[in-house]
């Protein structure tokens, strides 16, 4: 009996809309398991950098060593990327003659650092919303899977005066199997994107502070001694705090 009402068993029993169900949320799980993986993976790396990066930036004794520094010790590219926009828009600072020469070095320290933010932040968050959309829409996948299981044991039984286990028996399994199927994908989903989640906030505050330290280097660590004008506040870093 065991062998007789096997998972091949139903397989074959089960019709075309069963065998493409079934395939939707095996392509699901596969998508999401490839994506946790790769996702974890970089989790690792960037946490790496974490403890790394910013400790390489600091101890380097000039800014050309320790853009070097933080680039060898930074494999994920945040905490490096950060500190060359922030090199980038220094140096050009004094030579730029676009409308946003006019505003201060702090401003524009500011406004590099909040469009890393945001690159970083969407770099980050890539790939969360298909993990959130398998954990919500497996379940119910697996219950159409359950309900069209249902429909073909109640088929089955039509016009019969008493029930017959065969006739039931591969239906009703569909049905269940489908049901145990749309939760073995949606739960790893829905976990992986709440861990995700809140590793991302980690790293979001984590970079948050080593931008608060960089606005503050090179709005006052390496301004040259001739310019004029007010040295940078905490206002500006405040900006890029919100976005974490």
């Amino acid at each position: 009996m065991q062998t007789h009402f096997g998972l091949t068993h139903f397989w074959q029993q089960g019709d075309a809309v069963i065998h493409a169900t079934a395939l939707i949320l095996l392509l699901l799980s596969i998508a999401s398991w490839a994506l946790i993986l790769g996702r974890v993976a970089r989790q690792l790396r960037i946490g790496l950098a974490s403890e790394r990066a910013p400790e390489a930036f600091w101890q380097a004794p000039a800014l050309p060593a320790a853009l070097q520094a933080i680039e060898a010790a930074d494999r994920s590219g945040l905490y490096s990327g950060m500190a060359r926009a922030c090199a980038r828009n220094h140096q050009s600072y004094d030579s730029a003659t676009c409308i946003g020469a006019g505003v201060s070095l702090s401003e524009s320290i500011t406004r590099a650092l909040r469009n890393h933010m945001l690159a970083a932040q969407a770099n980050l968050e890539s790939g969360l919303t298909f993990l959130a959309s398998v954990g919500s829409t497996a379940p119910f996948i697996g219950l159409f899977g359950t309900v069209w299981g249902i429909y073909h044991a109640l088929v089955a039984l039509s016009g019969s005066s008493s029930v017959v286990l065969d006739r039931v028996a591969g239906p009703v399994g569909e049905a269940l199997i489908m049901t145990a199927a749309g939760l073995f994908v949606a739960i790893p989903a829905v976990l992986a994107y709440n861990a995700l989640t809140r590793a991302n906030r980690l790293v979001l505050a984590q970079l948050d502070g080593f931008a608060h330290d960089l606005h503050a280097y090179f709005t006052t660590g390496v301004r040259r001694p001739a310019a004029t004008g007010p040295l940078a506040d905490a206002a500006p870093a405040a900006l890029v705090r919100q976005l974490a």
